[in-house]
């Protein structure tokens, strides 16, 4: 939400969120109506477990290209290129992939030119898709506060995590919209010259 909030400001405009979890059911549902076949990466065996009963009982004409949990640490060179030749074998379309922020996205910088599908990141969406965690109820997640939501729920993985990007992300949004606002006011100033 405070990305949404942000835009809202620079665009004069208004915008919604979209959630992971939204992204997740709306891509598994066309996509088993179209037969584009989905990979998901990241987490571990038993939510990837948990997930598979799921998605074959809300969606069962979905293509699963495969689901492969990924260690809690560093790839070696060797893991790194099996992980990209499963990926590229399985003939997926899209890339689920959750590794949590900015791990996915490094990840998927990182390997834009290996894999040959799309690429999603949708953070800690499969422990919640999977029911191991809660989802926040709607109104913490309209009102913006999922992210405190979660870290309550794991403040010991969390809170490193938070300290150091959203600092800095209020700072840049403030930074942005200041200076957003200024040049607008500049150039209605010019204009009227």
């Amino acid at each position: 939400m405070p990305l949404v909030w942000t835009l809202n400001l620079l665009r004069k405009s208004t915008h919604d969120r979209v959630a992971g979890m939204y992204i997740l059911r709306e891509v598994c549902e066309r996509a088993s109506v179209t037969g584009l076949p989905v990979y998901f990466l990241g987490t571990d065996d038993i939510t990837l477990g948990k997930m598979r009963q799921r998605l074959e009982q809300e969606y069962p004409n979905l293509a699963s290209a495969g689901m492969e949990p990924l260690p809690f640490r560093p790839l070696t060179p060797e893991e790194d290129a099996q992980v990209v030749q499963t990926i590229n074998r399985s003939g997926a379309g899209i890339v689920f992939i959750a590794l949590g922020c900015p791990k996915q996205e490094i990840w998927m910088y990182q390997h834009r030119s290996k894999i040959k599908a799309a690429m999603v990141g949708i953070g800690g969406v499969f422990p919640i898709y999977a029911g191991i965690k809660k989802h926040a109820p709607g109104w913490v997640q309209e009102s913006g506060l999922e992210w405190l939501y979660r870290l309550i729920q794991e403040p010991g993985r969390l809170w490193q995590r938070y300290f150091k990007t959203i600092p800095p992300f209020v700072y840049l949004s403030v930074k942005q919209v200041v200076a957003t606002k200024v040049h607008r006011r500049i150039n209605r100033m010019l204009r009227a010259f």
